[in-house]
């Protein structure tokens, strides 16, 4: 665990550094896969840019709002660096919203669209679990493993770089370079989430803070079986709906 970088009299947060070095690298490999979807660069820079700012936004309200009385007490926490103070709902909720109306806008195709931002998602995927291993969030269950970490006193299984391998593996196997065959629209970005929700219903098993909902079940585990079911039907529709070769040439 590592929550703060000491640079000469800099403290940086690290898990916020992860993340930024993330989403540059990640737009950069999405940058290099875009033309193969039909966008050139500003307009992935701008898609993106909105959608985050309107999470970030967003996010930070729906928060707010479940804690009215300590923003109104301190309003200046609204601007606060603190990661933690967002609502993961609303921050999607709205950074959705606000692509839906871009791409609306800017008349983009969804499932181009979506493939676009792929690579970027994968990438986030990766430094978003080494940020929560710098930060000690998201930790694992106990263990007598040899590899097991020590973390908040106990030994751990390192869930968070079991969760970067997996997510880095399937980065590679999914965008080994941006000169790859096309997939059939909306393929790249459906892949990714069916084989991150099987990740994560395996690695699930291995954390040790996961919240749970009636009968025990793991709200994360729920989550990715649906996310799996739903990559996994908009698979087999992109594949039926494929054009025959000879309707083709027709």
């Amino acid at each position: 665990m590592l929550p703060i970088l000491n640079i000469g009299p800099f403290a940086i947060p690290t898990a916020e550094l992860l993340l930024l070095a993330g989403l540059w690298f990640g737009l950069t490999l999405a940058e290099k896969h875009a033309p193969r979807h039909g966008l050139n660069t500003d307009t992935l820079y701008n898609f993106v840019f909105v959608m985050l700012i309107s999470g970030l936004v967003t996010g930070r309200l729906g928060y707010a709002a479940r804690h009215l009385d300590a923003f109104l007490a301190s309003p200046a926490s609204l601007v606060s660096l603190n990661r933690g103070v967002l609502d993961p709902v609303a921050a999607l909720g709205g950074g959705l919203i606000a692509g839906w109306i871009f791409g609306q806008r800017k008349s983009l195709s969804l499932l181009p669209a979506l493939d676009a931002l792929a690579p970027l998602l994968g990438v986030l995927l990766v430094t978003s679990a080494l940020a929560n291993l710098a930060s000690g969030d998201a930790y694992g269950a106990e263990t007598t493993l040899p590899w097991a970490i020590p973390l908040w006193g106990a030994a751990r299984h390192p869930v968070q770089l079991y969760e970067a391998t997996a997510a880095g593996l399937i980065l590679g196997y999914l965008f080994p370079h941006p000169r790859m065959p096309n997939r059939l629209p909306g393929m790249d970005f459906l892949l990714l989430i069916a084989w991150s929700a099987g990740a994560r219903l395996f690695f699930e098993a291995f954390r040790g803070d996961s919240l749970t909902t009636l009968g025990g079940l793991r709200t994360a585990q729920v989550a990715a079986w649906l996310a799996l079911a739903a990559a996994l039907w908009g698979i087999t529709r992109l594949r039926r709906a494929k054009p025959e070769p000879q309707k083709i040439l027709q």
